[in-house]
């Protein structure tokens, strides 16, 4: 039989046939294996770990057929020794089954840092030196001097701290200010919209304080007082535009974007 006969003979078709239907069986089979094995099409919402331990965290890691990992610990005092202060994926992303959501825990024991001299220099001096050592400005009071915007005094727990002393990174020291004139005033800052890390940064650099924090009922649980946002403060920058040096802000927050928006348009 010649190879054009045998090409149209119907032995030779229905071989063909059986063939094309076992491949495309195979192929088949193997694309539905390959979604099994990668759990295609299926995710799960990553939860919220933050301010919770790390016992309750794998707890909750495991009903959601997740896993997680403690990448690194921080101090941050806002939240609890052990308790986890940061995630990756963040709360609410959709990931695969068994992904591995990493954590930084809160330290269990704060790190130390060594205190910089910061009296007999300025105050913006004084600032730079804080922050490169991991530590915060709090409360900042002023006394007569002669020599005006100079660091007199260093305090923590309003006991006086001096350059050498250990103190815990990330907490605050406070500054007692030379003032050499009166009552020297300084431009109140509109807070409106900014976050409470925000607004202190703001706050620190104009030479003022953060007074009472006011929460509204949308405030429930850490990360929203991390997120929350000001939408009213007193004394009203609207009303007031300059206040003594070392005054205190009161601030209320809020993660309404609805109030804070309403807060700009009045």
């Amino acid at each position: 039989m010649s190879l054009g006969k045998f090409l149209k003979s119907r032995a030779f078709l229905i071989n063909l046939l059986i063939a094309v239907v076992l491949v495309t069986i195979l192929l088949v089979a193997t694309m539905q294996a390959l979604k099994l094995y990668t759990h295609h099409g299926s995710s799960y919402p990553v939860p919220n770990f933050t301010g919770i331990g790390i016992e309750e965290a794998i707890e909750k890691a495991q009903a959601g057929h997740l896993k997680i990992e403690v990448i690194d610990s921080v101090y941050n005092k806002k939240f609890n020794p052990g308790e986890i202060v940061d995630q990756q994926p963040v709360a609410n992303s959709k990931v695969k089954q068994n992904r591995t959501i990493f954590i930084t825990i809160n330290s269990l024991e704060p790190e130390t840092v060594v205190l910089p001299k910061l009296t007999d220099i300025s105050y913006r001096q004084a600032q730079v030196l804080i922050e490169n050592c991991g530590l915060f400005i709090g409360n900042l009071s002023y006394q007569p001097s002669e020599y005006n915007d100079l660091v007199l005094e260093v305090q923590q727990d309003s006991s006086e701290v001096f350059a050498g002393d250990k103190i815990i990174k990330g907490s605050n020291v406070d500054l007692i200010i030379g003032r050499s004139k009166g009552n020297l005033k300084t431009p109140l800052p509109n807070l409106t919209g900014f976050t409470i890390e925000e607004a202190e940064s703001i706050l620190t650099d104009a030479k003022l304080n953060q007074g009472v924090l006011i929460y509204d009922n949308t405030i429930e649980t850490a990360e929203d007082s991390l997120n929350a946002k000001v939408w009213k403060q007193a004394p009203n920058p609207k009303f007031v535009s300059l206040v003594e040096l070392g005054s205190s802000i009161d601030l209320w927050l809020t993660i309404d974007s609805v109030k804070v928006n309403k807060a700009y348009d009045q």
